[in-house]
């Protein structure tokens, strides 16, 4: 059943492409009051690993870090009573290198390195694959993958 709606999940998502391109859709700030709907911290504490979620109607979930908003979308529900992640609009992710928001869909995330994020093991982001590739030599990451190959197994191995 979690592989069947995971599998929903990614065909909805990669259907956000297109709505991203569409819309005129931009990273939000976090707030000082904004806080990881999975974990609780306060996100603006963690910068350079912060994520978003922009839902269709208009609201905005900050995360300190990939893994709690891939977290957060395997559970929606869970977290956020009412919520869907079928509503969800537009991911934003931060670049490890360049400490910017960019599309969490085409991004190349390197799992299992040395560096530790805000939660500890965490998904470290990319803008582009020889980035990723540089990263995972340079710091022991087992695994670059992509948006759709993020699994809930992927993110139980992280924890």
């Amino acid at each position: 059943m979690k592989l069947i709606s995971m599998s929903i999940v990614i065909v909805l998502l990669g259907g956000m492409m297109f709505t991203a391109c569409a819309a005129d859709i931009y990273p939000r700030k976090p707030g000082p009051s904004d806080k990881c709907p999975v974990c609780g911290m306060f996100v603006t504490k963690f910068p350079d690993f912060s994520a978003q979620f922009q839902f269709k109607d208009g609201s905005v979930l900050h995360f300190d870090g990939a893994k709690d908003l891939f977290k957060y979308m395997q559970a929606t529900s869970r977290y956020t009573p009412g919520k869907s992640s079928m509503n969800i609009s537009a991911v934003f992710v931060n670049s490890y290198y360049g400490l910017k928001p960019i599309n969490g869909l085409t991004a190349w995330y390197v799992a299992g390195s040395d560096v530790y994020g805000p939660m500890g093991k965490e998904l470290v982001p990319f803008a582009r694959e020889s980035e990723a590739q540089e990263f995972k030599k340079d710091h022991k990451g087992k695994v670059i993958l992509r948006f759709k190959e993020i699994t809930p197994a992927v993110i139980k191995e992280l924890d």
